[in-house]
Order: C-alpha cells, then structure tokens, then sequence
C-alpha cells in the first residue's frame, strides 16, 4: 500500500521536468497516483473558467428611462441573461441569433434600479447594475371594473389618467385584453366627463353571460408625453360577465321593463324627464354605473337652480350628469302616463325596489321613445353604446 501525502505537500498538477523526456505511459501512471491520493477528485475541478467580458448599454445611477436594456459579450455566446428590479420582476427578453446579444422585450422603468446576470455556454457569468432616473413627473390611472367583479353585459373595460396622455398609441400597445371566448372589441379615446384622458374596450355587441375578461396593463417605463409624465408600475384587471339583461325604458308607453335572456320578466309604469328643455331624459343607451342605494338629490348639482333637494331611495346611477332610476313617490300620478321628472326615471317604492334587487352593475338601459334630448356623450358614463361599431373602432390611436 502507498503511504498517503502529506496535506503540506500536495503533489502538483504539473509534472516536473528533468534531463529525461516524459514519456506517455509515465504520464498515464502519474495521472493515476494523483486521482488515488485525492480520493477521487479529478484534476477538471481545479480548473477555473475565466469571467466573460460583458458590457450593458445602461450604467450608472441616472441612466435614461424608456430604452430596453441591452447585454452584449465580447467573447464567447451567450446562454441566459436575467434582468431584474428592486421589486423582483424581471423583464423578459432573447439572445440574438449570434449568440453575442440580449435585447429585452420592455423598457426599463424611471426611478428604478436593476440587476443584471448573465451566463455563457461556456460556464462563465457575471454581474453588472445600475438605476434609472427618476421621473419629473408620474402618470397614474384608475380601472373600471373592479378586479375579480361581475358585471352586466354593457360593462366596458375603462382607463381614467390623472394626467394627459399625448403618446396615445405607444400606450394603448401596451394595454393587452384577453377573454375566455374570443370577443371581438375594440379600444376607443374619448374624454371622461371631468376632461380627462380615457381610453375604453368595448365589444362589438354586448357581451356574452359566462365570458371572462383579463386586462394586463404592461406600462411601467411608457412614457405618456407632454404633461403627463412617466408610467412606474403596471395595472391589472379581470371580470366575469353575469345574466344576460337589459332594462329597456318607453318614453311614449310611459313603461320599464327588465328582459333576461331575450325574455320579459316584468314590467312597470314610471315617469321619465319632462320633454322639451334640460329636464328631459337622455336618449339611447345607458350603462348602469353604481347602485347608490338612498341618496340626497340636488337640483343645483345638475344646474337646474333650487327646483329640487330630496333624499331619494333605490337610486341607480346611469350617467355622471344625473340621470337615475329610482324611486319617485312624489310622482306617482304620473306613472305610466306622463313624463313628469327631472330628467330620472322614477317608480314606485315597491316596483323601484324590486328593479333595484335585480339589476347588476354594467346593465344596459336602452330609452326609446319620443321626447329625450339625444344621447349622452360617450363619457358622461358608458355612452359609447350610442356610436355605430365602425365609428368606434375610428377611435383607437393610428399604429
């Protein structure tokens, strides 16, 4: 048996030269003594790959937001390149055909910081960061509706920003909607009623019952243009469409009838708005919006002077100029025979009641008849029902 090594005197990788020439079978069998005295170790794991030579287009503290990141190598091909930000999300990205090149998909984010890794194929990797500058200027947003809601079938998907968006196309790219079947819609810019930017996908006819809607709003690192500052974050949203129904309102039958499933299930007397000036009703179709419950209703909120201030109950809100169903007992003379309101449809105690406990958020009332004054704009609520399909899709930013 061979007496073991000393731990201080570790035999070397390299043979030592002499006179002589090494031969073959001399270097086989010191290979073989060395892998004994190891115990086992092979002489490939003291050989160590050199760190690749890599450089990132972005570096620094204030590097320029909006740019994707981009990872070359000097030498060598690259195998997987990871970039991620302080929160932990990474940006997906490729390597280029060569091998030499990863381009991320996005843009990177202001007021952010980010991590890069890269490996080759050869074994090698190395690390490099850096952060975005911070952005003069943030761009928010609100989403309606509600995440994991349900909802009518006249419901749209709507974007609200708090600031201008100038650079409308580049930011509705990233506005990316999924449903479950496969419905044809379309995104439209209007103005919300307030004056601000908004940006809606409605289907081209009402939603189907069942159908599951998914909005992934990539926008962290979009900037919205002029005045509106940076996007830092992205938005998500998703909804469930429920029972197929609509309240359709006759102005000239003086009647509101709630239809399910193509079927009448009740109908009941009511007065609308008072023809011929601003008490009259709005025309076409409107989109329940919010189930208020009892309100107090003003009539120098809607610019009709001191005429009106009541509390009212089962108030169902259908635009955001005023327009209500709701219970009017005041009224009731004139249920089912004349339009006697300030602009709202008014009902009973019992039929608003009843009207109340089946309506669903993002059910349409169509109002037909003679006597309304036109249309409400597509964003004073969810007019957007009252433009032709043709003249919607004219709505979405050029590409």
């Amino acid at each position: 048996m061979r007496p073991q090594s000393s731990p201080s005197r570790r035999p070397s990788l390299r043979p030592r030269r002499t006179g002589a020439a090494v031969t073959a079978a001399g270097l086989a069998a010191l290979a073989a003594a060395l892998t004994a005295c190891s115990g086992g170790a092979s002489a490939a794991a003291d050989t160590k790959i050199d760190k690749p030579d890599i450089s990132v287009n972005l570096q620094g503290k204030k590097a320029k937001a909006g740019s994707p990141v981009e990872v070359k190598l000097a030498d060598g091909k690259l195998k997987q390149v990871t970039v991620t930000d302080a929160k932990g999300t990474k940006l997906s990205g490729k390597v280029a055909a060569n091998g030499t090149t990863w381009t991320s998909d996005r843009t990177t984010a202001p007021g952010s910081s980010y991590q890069v890794k890269a490996t080759t194929a050869e074994g090698g990797s190395a690390r490099a960061s850096f952060a975005t500058a911070a952005p003069e200027r943030v761009n928010k947003l609100s989403l309606t509706p509600g995440k994991d809601t349900t909802v009518g079938v006249a419901q749209p998907l709507s974007v609200v920003f708090d600031h201008p968006v100038k650079n409308k196309a580049a930011v509705e790219k990233h506005l990316k909607v999924t449903t479950s079947n496969g419905t044809t819609g379309s995104w439209g810019w209007i103005k919300n009623y307030d004056g601000k930017d908004r940006i809606d996908w409605r289907p081209k006819d009402y939603w189907k019952s069942g159908t599951k809607v998914k909005l992934d709003a990539q926008l962290g690192g979009i900037d919205s243009g002029t005045d509106g500052g940076w996007f830092v974050r992205d938005y998500a949203t998703g909804f469930t469409v429920g029972k197929s129904q609509k309240v359709k309102v006759d102005l000239d039958s003086k009647r509101a009838t709630l239809v399910r499933d193509g079927q009448s299930v009740k109908s009941v007397p009511m007065s609308a708005g008072t023809p011929g000036g601003d008490k009259a009703s709005w025309g076409g179709t409107s989109v329940l919006m919010a189930k208020e419950g009892t309100i107090n209703m003003r009539s120098e909120t809607v610019g009709l002077g001191d005429a009106y201030d009541k509390m009212v109950d089962n108030s169902m809100r259908l635009t955001w100029s005023g327009m209500y169903a709701h219970a009017a007992p005041w009224n009731a003379s004139y249920f089912g025979n004349t339009n006697h309101s300030s602009g709202c449809i008014g009902m009973s105690d019992a039929d608003a009641s009843w009207l109340y406990g089946q309506v669903q958020i993002g059910d349409p009332f169509e109002v037909s008849g003679s006597g309304s004054k036109g249309v409400p704009d597509p964003g004073n609520g969810y007019g957007e029902w009252n433009i032709s399909w043709a003249d919607w899709q004219a709505k979405s930013a050029p590409s």
